[in-house]
Parts: structure tokens; sequence; C-alpha cells
């Protein structure tokens, strides 16, 4: 009995031990340094039990530096090889889909090293982290490049109307809009649109009997409601992202023939700038502005050909600039 005890206490010591390395490791990797007496109140021990932990972690691998002086401490230095990582859940979800974006393509001569990379991530990820990660992929769709930074947001909103989408279950949010009026908002989730660096929800609100497109950075007190629904009718969410972008948000809406072909049109017009569609054997831009001549401008600026359908106001901002144009220097 007491050779039982005596080795279920030190089997208890030992994960102790191992658990406090972690513990140690994560907090290395945290800061860029620590002073002792501070790391070792962190840990609960004693500077001379926090000085046999950093010997056991040199011995495993890993470069803790000791520094002197005043203002000296513990540091994790570079070192020959990689150690591993310690993340956290929101560290984790955020690496996993930084990699599968460049996986497929986000980072042009590093797909193969992405995938090499996922397929370690994915083999160690616990289920729950790899069904938000599959969450969040599965229910966004990308519009055009990455543009300046947007606003910061929650991984965990974005998570929870991933989660949402896939249910389907309807959700309740407050939303404020652009004039900053702020409502109440009960909708079913259809997908998650990401346009350069914004995100954008597309769902049917409920009260309004009505297909929307809602800022994720202008939701707060997202709530899953556990109601299920099934989708009638639902848009092409990056067309309808697209097109409220584009177009519709704006007082001036102009219809623009381009001497180009659909597929040179898409590569020189980016999808939040204008809508580009095939009508019969002619390249239509379909653009909007609350100012003319910014369009009129903009239209100069494309290397090629263009004749303008409507509104004729458009056509005289074009002449203007033209005259403008032939007249200067």
């Amino acid at each position: 009995m007491r050779t039982a005890s005596v080795l279920g206490m030190a089997k208890c010591q030992a994960v102790n031990t191992s658990a406090r390395l972690l513990r140690l490791l994560s907090l290395l990797q945290a800061r860029t340094s620590w002073p002792g007496p501070e790391l070792a109140e962190r840990l609960g021990v004693t500077t001379r039990t926090l000085r046999r932990d950093v010997t056991r972690l040199r011995e495993l691998g890993y470069p803790v530096e000791a520094v002197s002086g005043r203002f000296g401490g513990y540091e994790l230095a570079p070192g020959g090889a990689l150690p591993p990582l310690l993340l956290d859940d929101e560290e984790a979800v955020a690496v996993a889909l930084g990699l599968r974006a460049a996986a497929g393509g986000g980072l042009p001569g590093f797909e193969d090293a992405a995938l090499a990379a996922l397929s370690k991530i994915d083999q160690v990820l616990p289920s729950r982290l790899r069904e938000r990660v599959a969450a969040l992929e599965a229910a966004t769709v990308r519009l055009g490049r990455a543009g300046p930074p947007g606003e910061r947001l929650d991984t965990s909103l974005l998570v929870t109307l991933a989660q949402a989408t896939r249910g389907p279950e309807r959700v309740r949010f407050r939303y404020v809009d652009s004039a900053s009026n702020t409502t109440e908002r009960h909708v079913e989730p259809f997908q998650i649109v990401r346009a350069g660096r914004r995100w954008y929800l597309v769902a049917r609100d409920r009260d309004r009997d009505a297909w929307r497109t809602f800022r994720v950075d202008r939701m707060s007190d997202v709530a899953r409601t556990g109601m299920r629904f099934v989708h009638q009718d639902p848009p092409d969410a990056a067309e309808f992202v697209a097109e409220g972008l584009a177009v519709s948000a704006y007082s001036w809406q102009a219809r623009v023939v381009l001497d180009v072909t659909v597929e040179e049109a898409r590569r020189m017009v980016a999808p939040t700038i204008g809508v580009i569609e095939q009508s019969d054997a002619a390249t239509v831009l379909r653009i909007g502005a609350d100012d003319l001549d910014w369009i009129a401008r903009y239209l100069a600026s494309l290397p090629c050909r263009f004749r303008v359908i409507e509104p004729d106001d458009l056509r005289q901002s074009v002449a203007r600039l033209a005259t403008q144009l032939a007249t200067s220097g």
C-alpha cells in the first residue's frame, strides 16, 4: 500500500511539473521578458523552483536566456529550431484560417508550405476548434482583393454568425446603420461575405420580409435563438453585396458600355467599385456614386473606350471633363 501511495504521489508531482512547464513556456511566449520574481509569482512557485524549471526547458531544447542586471529576467530567444508554440483558442482559429487562405492561393508562392503547416495544425486541433474553423470557412465567400484595414472584429462574433448559417438558425442582434440609428434585428442568416477587409452578413430580415446586407463591425449583442428555418430563394451572396457596395447605395446610378470583353472588364474593375454584366454582345458596367463627376473621372482612368448609356447627366460630366483635359497644359 505504501509503495502504491508513493508511486501515486510521484505521478501526481510529474503531472504538476509538466503542467507548470507548459504554463511557463506559454508565459515566455506571451511577453518579451519576465523578471524572475514576477514569473515565479505567476506560477505560484519559489524562484529556486523557477530556476529548475528553466533548466528543464533548456534541456528540452528551448532557448531560455537569463538576463542579469536591474532590469534582467528571463526571455525566450530565437533558437536553431522552431520550438512548439502554445496557442489559445482564438489564436489557433486565426492561424488555421490564415493557413487555409494561404494554401488556397491567398499568399502566392507559399501554397505548399501553407498546406503542409495546415495539415499539422488540423491533426492536433481540438474538435471544438476544428468545428469553429470549418463553420467560418463554409459560411464565408470572398469578394475582390484585400483593401485597407477595416474595423477590428471580435472573432467569436464571426464564429457565432458562421455557426448560425450552418444550422441554419435565426439570430438576433443590435445594428447601427450608416446614419447612426440603432435597431434590433431578427434575421435568417444565409452567408458571410468578405469584401476587402470588411465582413458582411447576407440575411433575410424577418421583420421587413426582405433580404438585407449587414456590416459585421456594426453588429453587437449577437445571439443565436435556437429556432431553425429553411432558406427561400436566397440570392447570390457575393453579387448581392457587390450590388449594394457599388451601385444601389448611391444617389446616382449609371450604366456604361465598355469596349472590352467581360473577362477583361472584371480584371480592370474591382467588384466593390462596379458590377460587370453581359448584355447581348456588349460588356456593361453598372456603377454608382453620389457625385457624377467622380464617375466621369473613374471612367476616364480605365484603359479602354466606353459609351455612357444612362443617365444623360453623366454624358455631360464626361463632356466637361474631356474639354477640361483637352484645354489643360
